[in-house]
């Protein structure tokens, strides 16, 4: 006679909807990082405290005010993918707003008739003063081997100082009307014509960085300088190119920016530069260089603007902002390195 026993077997039951939830929360944090997570919190939060917040005529402001600090973010992004820094953006845009208002102011009054092209003039000039502090830069990080902190904080300071001495301490007015009308307030098929600039200029960054071999060199120096140099890519001219672009967006930047106050300031990029790191810190760039993407740069930029644009409706003091915006910048580095840790461990 034979007996049989069975032996139960435990079949492990299928995870249920909160089980199925975070996996999904966790695969999507794993494949897009954690701005995406903030940006659909900070909507839910201050669409919760002020009704106003998410009215299309508050997201359209808020875009618009977001504009500058998505150019000099994108910019910024040039040099911390190489694996420096440019704390001179500021001061590329009050060099660029100074020396662009004085140059309308000269040419208006030389030029009464021609007013567009006292504008178009002003605005070179701008561009010129922006690109050569992007020069310096480059040069002093490039071809001397200074290191980006030094050179870009002491062309910060020399760049205030110089602006400042400029314009005597005194807003630089009298601009032609039409700078302003156009670049400041101006709307192009209901948008405002400075979110056209801006859009111009991250498309022509996406296609630089995804479609073209500067894109590729910029990363890769960033990545391992000494085989990007093996590799035949002429490391020098790749950060001195990165360098000009940072200052270029910049000084699109603080033309926008000058447009829209009327005047030309000599401190009207004070906090910028901490806020563009920050952007590209939220939106997964590495420090280290090598690693940064455009729509991410763009979306932590808005993020900003909009935690900002969300407090200020909701009647929080600039002073707590300060405080929100260092611990969400922590907590954004803190959850990046959560991640590439994850990855690194499911890799293996």
């Amino acid at each position: 006679m034979t007996s049989s026993s069975s032996v139960a077997t435990a079949v492990p039951s299928a995870p249920g909807p909160a089980g199925r939830a975070l996996a999904l929360l966790r695969a999507l944090f794993l494949r897009l990082g954690v701005l995406p997570f903030m940006l659909a919190i900070a909507f839910v939060v201050f669409g919760t405290l002020s009704d106003q917040f998410l009215t299309v005529q508050n997201l359209v402001n808020l875009l618009r005010q977001s504009v500058y600090l998505i150019l000099v973010a994108m910019g910024q992004m040039l040099a911390l993918v190489t694996g420096g820094f440019d704390l001179s953006v500021g001061t590329v845009m009050a060099i660029t707003s100074v020396v662009a208002a004085l140059a309308m102011q000269f040419f208006g009054a030389a030029l009464p008739d021609a007013a567009w092209l006292a504008i178009a003039l002003g605005c070179a000039c701008g561009m010129l003063a922006g690109l050569a502090v992007g020069l310096i830069n480059g040069i002093g990080v490039a071809f001397i081997g200074v290191s980006p902190f030094i050179v870009t904080l002491g062309v910060q300071s020399i760049g205030f100082g110089l602006a400042l001495y400029l314009t005597g301490g005194v807003p630089v007015s009298g601009l032609p009307a039409g700078f302003s009308e156009l670049f400041g307030f101006g709307t192009l098929l209901g948008v405002p014509v400075p979110i056209w600039v801006t859009a111009v200029c991250v498309a022509a960054m996406g296609v630089l960085m995804g479609r073209m071999p500067t894109g590729t060199h910029l990363l890769a120096v960033g990545g391992n300088a000494k085989a990007a140099a093996l590799s035949g890519i002429d490391t020098r001219r790749v950060l001195l190119v990165a360098y000009l672009l940072c200052a270029g967006l910049a000084a699109v930047s603080g033309l926008l920016l000058t447009a829209r106050v009327e005047t030309g300031e000599a401190n009207l990029g004070g906090t910028v530069a901490l806020e563009s790191i920050a952007a590209c810190v939220i939106a997964g760039v590495s420090l280290r260089g090598g690693m940064g993407r455009v729509p991410n740069v763009v979306m932590g930029a808005i993020f900003i603007g909009l935690v900002q644009n969300g407090m200020n409706l909701a009647s929080v003091g600039s002073y707590l902002q300060m405080v929100v915006l260092g611990a969400l910048l922590i907590v954004a580095v803190v959850a990046d390195q959560l991640r590439h840790r994850m990855v690194a461990r499911g890799s293996h």
